[in-house]
Parts: structure tokens; C-alpha cells; sequence
């Protein structure tokens, strides 16, 4: 939203604080004033204009923050992470989120109001204006001085069903791709849990090579190429996630040794959060070049006739249902160490079984990836549109 050079005919520049209002409203006893569920940054999802989770009152909660049906949360502590959204019921929220309404529906329609909170340059004003190192928040005086082009009134209308359309196609294929994940995982936990198959368990040691990652080294020599290497965030729940991939050096050690293949899978050994995260997998299908993997990882390479397919679907299985996290060692860190890793027993299927679970998981992949291609576009076209109306 730079200075325009020309503005549509009724349209102005005006400050953000011109037209909207900081809600001041409490409650000191949420509970006694029949106030039901409160709202944390934590239920406020990027990107998402509803609030699809919440806290109950009654398990205890110190916000007092009252917000109505109607108004726009905007989660002021790390401003990056995008976090807007309307209410559609009552409740209290954080000291870090600002409830934020119209002043005059007859200047600004309040229908309009969190898709101006959802612009690029509304974020980027938030997150230049915030101060604090590791937890940075924006200011209300700050916010306040956010210039916009309002539209005229009788525009406003046609501007909010346009920006509604985009959103609603946009949610849509968003929750498609939910569905579809959910899909897989339950196609994963239904076959590991028929009772019809002679089943075998083994050993994971015994049924492939596993290798701890390379620890990266701290320097680079001149004239040496560093190699690429994947870390943990790399490693989504099936897939890699390659957005952000880093280099190490390997002078005077065993490249060979850990440079991936296609098939190999990728395993989580460690986890800050959860022990339920650790274990998580996914297949290197040759993406990168010599590529390598860090020390936080452990690679599988299956022993035929066994797919590589069919390990990653059974480290799924094992994960979802808590295998890995009761091998798991847990102080500050879980860590699921190599050694413990190869002796998790792993469920064998006859093989024509598991072809038809590769088959199925194979076709369930490519409907969440066209899933996930129709949410970039028509988020893509939200956008386009953010910037027809402001632009």
C-alpha cells in the first residue's frame, strides 16, 4: 500500500486509527460474567479469519480482555507470524492479542476491516513497528499511524464479497488438503490394525541400514564445496520440505558415507516439543544433488525386497501410534538415538499387501498435492485481489 498517484473517485488516504478502535472492554471474573471460552495466540492459525479452537474459562485463565462476535483479533506479539481473525462468539483472549472494531460503520464497513488487518502491508508495518528481541511486539500508537486507501462507501460493499469469495475458495481447498492428510493417516492406521495378515515384526536393524547424520562441521576450508544437507525442519510428515536447505563442509571426512540416495528415508532422532514428534519420516527421491543429511536425522536405507514406500508408511504407523515415543528418551530433549531406532520392531505385511497399501497411499499423495496446488492458487488470487482493491 504505497503513496498512489491517483486515487478512484471517493476513495482517501487515511490513518488506521482514523477508523478503527482499540477495545478497551474487561472482565475481571470471566467465569462469573458467564464468559464461556477464551482465545490464546496459540488458537489463532496464520493465514485463517476463523477462530476454530479455544480455551474453556472454567479450566482457569488470567486474560481479561473481553472481545464480542464481530471483532477482529490481531495477535500483536511476533507480528510475522500473520495471526488475524473475526470472532463469531464471545470470550476473553490474551494480553498479547488487540480486539480491534470499526468506529463508524458509516466511514468503514466492519465486514472490511480484518481483510485490511490480512494485507502484506499491514504486517509489514506491525513487524517494522515492533520492538523486543525474542518476542517483538507491535504497539496500538504504532498501529495507529498505519495509512491506507479506504474505499468510498458505496464500494465497500462490492469489496468485501469480492474479498469473501477469494477467502471462502481459498478455505475451501485449504480444508481439502486437511481432509486428505487425515485421509492417509487413517488409511495408514486401518491397514496396520487388520487382523487378517499373518503379520511379522522385526527389528528395524534387520531390515535395512541405518546411519546417524553427519555432525556439521563449524568452518568451511577455501576452495572446498560444501555440500547440501537436510536438518529437521526439512522433514515434513511424508514429504520434504525443501524451501530452506543448508550447506557443510566435509574436508577430511567420509562423504560417501552419508551422501543419500534415491529411496533412502529420512528420520527424526530429536524433538523439543513432544515425543509424539520424533520419528518423523519422509523419502529423498535424488531432489538434491549430493546431498547429505545433519547429525538430528537417521537414515533407513531398506534391504530388498522390501519398498521404500512401504518402510515410510510403516514409520508412519509406528509414530501415530506412539511406538517411537515410548522408545524415545526424554529429559529436556526426546531423542529417539539410533540404537533404540534399530531395535523398534517394525510390522511386515505379505507383500501383495503391501503393494496394495503402496498403490492406495500413492493415489491418496497425488489428490493432497492437487489439493495443495489449488490452495497456492487461489490464495495466489486472494492476493491479486487484496492488491486490486488497494493496490
Amino acid at each position: 500500500m504505497t503513496e498512489p498517484k491517483a486515487l478512484k473517485p471517493g476513495w482517501r488516504r487515511v490513518n488506521f486509527g482514523d477508523v478503527v478502535r482499540l477495545s478497551k472492554a474487561r472482565s475481571q471474573d470471566p467465569l462469573a460474567d458467564g464468559i464461556e471460552r477464551y482465545v490464546g495466540l496459540e488458537h489463532l492459525e496464520p493465514g485463517d479469519l476463523r477462530i476454530r479452537s479455544w480455551g474453556s474459562v472454567a479450566d482457569g485463565v488470567t486474560f481479561t480482555s473481553v472481545f464480542q462476535p464481530g471483532q477482529v483479533l490481531f495477535g500483536k506479539r511476533r507480528a510475522y507470524q500473520r495471526k488475524v481473525a473475526v470472532a463469531d462468539f464471545s470470550g476473553v483472549c490474551s494480553g498479547d492479542i488487540y480486539v480491534l472494531e470499526t468506529k463508524d460503520a458509516q466511514v468503514l464497513h466492519p465486514e472490511l476491516l480484518p481483510f485490511i488487518c490480512q494485507t502484506d502491508a499491514f504486517f509489514d508495518h506491525a513487524v517494522g513497528t515492533s520492538a523486543g528481541s525474542l518476542s517483538p511486539r507491535t504497539n496500538w500508537t504504532s498501529l495507529a499511524e498505519f495509512r491506507f486507501s479506504l474505499p468510498a462507501l458505496p464500494d465497500q460493499p462490492n469489496c468485501v464479497a469480492a474479498l469473501k469469495v477469494a477467502a471462502t475458495n481459498a478455505d475451501s481447498f485449504a480444508a481439502l488438503a486437511d481432509a486428505t492428510r487425515a485421509l492417509t493417516k487413517s488409511a495408514i492406521m486401518d491397514f496396520f490394525s487388520r487382523s487378517d495378515f499373518p503379520w511379522k515384526w522385526e527389528p528395524v536393524g534387520k531390515l535395512g541400514d541405518v546411519q546417524l547424520g553427519q555432525q556439521k562441521h563449524p568452518k568451511y576450508e577455501a576452495g572446498i564445496a560444501p555440500k547440501p544437507y537436510l536438518r529437521v525442519v526439512n522433514i515434513g510428515d511424508g514429504d520434504l520440505v525443501l524451501n530452506d536447505i543448508k550447506s557443510m563442509d566435509f574436508v577430511g571426512r567420509d562423504f560417501t558415507k552419508h551422501r543419500l540416495r534415491h529411496g533412502d528415508i529420512l528420520v527424526t532422532e530429536g524433538d523439543l516439543v513432544s515425543p509424539f514428534n520424533v520419528g518423523r519420516a519422509a523419502i529423498f527421491r535424488g531432489e538434491i544433488d549430493d546431498c547429505c543429511v545433519q547429525k538430528s536425522l537417521i537414515r533407513f536405507r531398506p534391504h530388498p525386497p522390501m519398498q521404500s514406500e512401504y518402510a515410510l508408511a510403516a514409520f508412519r504407523f509406528l509414530r501415530y501410534a506412539g511406538h517411537f515415543a515410548r522408545a524415545a528418551s526424554t529429559t529436556t530433549v526426546s531423542h529417539l538415538v539410533a540404537n533404540k531406532f534399530e531395535r523398534v520392531l517394525m510390522p511386515i505385511a505379505p507383500a501383495e499387501q503391501q503393494q496394495e497399501l503402496v498403490d492406495l497411499l500413492a493415489d491418496l499423495s497425488a489428490a493432497e498435492k492437487r489439493a495443495e496446488l489449488r490452495m497456492r492458487q487461489a490464495t495466489d488470487l486472494r492476493r491479486s485481489m487484496e492488491q486490486a482493491v488497494w493496490g
